[in-house]
């Protein structure tokens, strides 16, 4: 629990809304990884439980030949992810909110040999077929003066919290396909999405055309465990080399394996994602009862986040109260659930901004 009862206007403790990444590991991932820590394992991803963890993605995926390379960050996953389906002279079409191309550096560009980052619009921080068709016909294909569209990636959710539903994905591929792109999908919570849509993980990914995805899982419950998961031979047989160059093929592999492969049996991933979206869902219900008193939900709620704007007087009395959050701009802040967070934390928090949102207004 990262919250209490309020008392003389302030929480007992810090009640923890900045992001799903400041929470601890799910117990099932630590028993995971002290499971793993007996004996001796062959190094660098020779061992069995990395040999494990690829019929473990195969199941969930529900494709027989996927492969998954376990890396350290989300922004590995995605920039290794992304060279392998990109020449240099490649181009990478994305949101224009995507965290690809707002919060990573540059990595894709990096790790892609120089591809360009383009960003397009569409409501609700989701690609727009139109859109996309439209920019794909206006460039001069073949001309060597100007970079080559070779890879649609989404984010889901997006940075907004806003998913695609299949039918969307499905759209989107359709367009890429033809011309010949390759779809990367940016699954840094692609657990709060499956959870969120009630699909299988199979229908939200290649089923709807992706071929190459960052799984993420340090957001929701591992201890810095990441992965890509391939589904397309040409592009995995590029990772085996792409993730060693990078420094990526880890030593004792096998505790990031332990880790994807517990986070990925029985649903664990998908009930902790579930915890998370029912309570922000819960949250989000009675900021939405605060429109009196100035406070909006600037975007819809489809997972674990909520973008909220309210006034600044409330967001200084909510901070002093005890709330921890991301501030985006003037009036604005970012709230994101963790499969942590408790009723409690919620009932706490909300009557805090009620407090809070009341003494602006």
């Amino acid at each position: 629990m990262t919250g209490a009862a309020l008392g003389h206007g302030r929480l007992s403790f810090v009640i923890e809304l900045r992001s799903d990444n400041t929470a601890g590991v799910a117990p099932e991932i630590l028993a995971a990884v002290q499971a793993a820590n007996t004996g001796s394992a062959l190094a660098y991803g020779g061992d069995d439980l990395t040999a494990h963890l690829h019929d473990v993605v195969r199941d969930v995926f529900e494709h027989p030949t996927a492969r998954v390379f376990p890396v350290t960050s989300g922004t590995a996953a995605n920039s290794l992810a992304i060279s392998a389906a990109t020449p240099p002279w490649g181009a990478v079409l994305c949101h224009e909110t995507a965290h690809i191309l707002t919060s990573e550096g540059g990595a894709t560009s990096l790790f892609g040999g120089g591809a360009v980052m383009h960003g397009l619009g569409g409501e609700h921080a989701l690609l727009d077929a139109d859109v996309l068709r439209a920019h794909l016909g206006s460039v001069k294909w073949g001309d060597p003066h100007e970079s080559q569209p070779s890879v649609l990636s989404l984010t889901m959710p997006s940075d907004l919290g806003t998913i695609y539903q299949p039918a969307q994905v499905v759209e989107l591929t359709a367009v890429a396909r033809e011309r010949g792109l390759r779809v990367h999908l940016d699954g840094a919570r692609l657990a709060n999405a499956v959870a969120a849509l009630g699909c299988s993980p199979a229908e939200a990914t290649w089923r709807a055309g992706v071929d190459i995805l960052s799984l993420g899982a340090t957001k929701n419950g591992a201890l810095s465990a990441e992965a890509i998961v391939v589904f397309d031979d040409a592009m995995a047989d590029q990772l085996v080399f792409r993730t060693k160059r990078s420094g990526h093929v880890t030593s004792k592999m096998r505790f990031q394996s332990a880790q994807i492969a517990a986070y990925l049996t029985d649903g664990l991933w998908l009930r902790l994602a579930g915890s998370s979206n029912a309570r922000m869902a819960e949250l989000a219900a009675r900021l939405d009862k605060l429109e009196p008193h100035g406070v909006r939900l600037i975007e819809r709620v489809d997972v674990n986040m909520a973008f909220v704007e309210l006034p600044d007087a409330a967001i200084d009395a909510a901070e002093a109260a005890g709330l921890v959050f991301y501030r985006m701009g003037p009036g604005t802040i970012r709230l994101v659930t963790s499969w942590q967070t408790t009723t409690e934390d919620v009932a706490a928090a909300a009557a805090a901004f009620e407090s809070a949102a009341g003494a602006a207004g």
